[in-house]
């Protein structure tokens, strides 16, 4: 008599248990397991880069041809509003002039501008406080003026008066060409 089984197939292929084709279904699980978690990830990872429009925003060109004396302009960088004034003799002559007042944050006014171009501030339009956006004109020192709690800025962009701890901010910044400015 044989030792065979009845009903048992002899041949390991035609049962379903080929170890190939079991490796086969693990590896392509593993794969499809994989593609899904990558799937998955990717959002979540590509969210992080910054926004092409902010890319644009760290460095910016400013054509001051336009600008006319005692005038400023306000334009958005990374975010913020940037002071770019053209400022009068008059106004020079009274930053000049505060550099020897009793400052909350000590700087001359030749340290807020480039050198051979006092006429041009540039400055960033936050106050120091709490991040409003302060109105020129406005102030007792014919700078800027807070509207939120009061802090008053002179014609250098320098706190004189209110509960702001710093001047305004003076962005890095170069002369591209007489007419232009490079900020960031």
């Amino acid at each position: 008599m044989s030792d065979t089984v009845v009903g048992a197939n002899p041949d390991p292929h035609a049962s379903g248990d080929d170890p190939n084709r079991r490796d086969f279904i693990h590896i392509a699980a593993g794969a499809a397991a994989v593609g899904a978690v990558v799937g998955l990830a990717w959002p979540l990872i590509d969210q992080m880069n910054p926004a092409g429009d902010t890319l644009a925003l760290s460095s910016i060109e400013v054509d001051l041809s336009k600008v006319v004396q005692g005038q400023q302009i306000v334009v958005k960088w990374r975010g913020k509003p940037l002071f770019v004034r053209y400022r009068t003799p008059k106004e020079i002559a009274e930053a000049v002039a505060g550099d020897h007042a009793d400052l909350r944050d000590p700087q001359t006014d030749e340290a807020r501008h480039k050198p051979g171009k006092p006429e041009w501030l540039i400055l960033v339009g936050v106050c120091t406080h709490l991040g409003c956006v302060p109105n020129f004109g406005l102030g007792e020192y014919g700078g800027w003026l807070c509207p939120c709690h009061g802090s008053v800025y002179d014609t250098s962009g320098r706190i004189r008066k209110g509960p702001a701890p710093k001047n305004l901010a003076v962005p890095t910044y170069n002369f591209v060409s007489d007419t232009k400015i490079k900020v960031g």
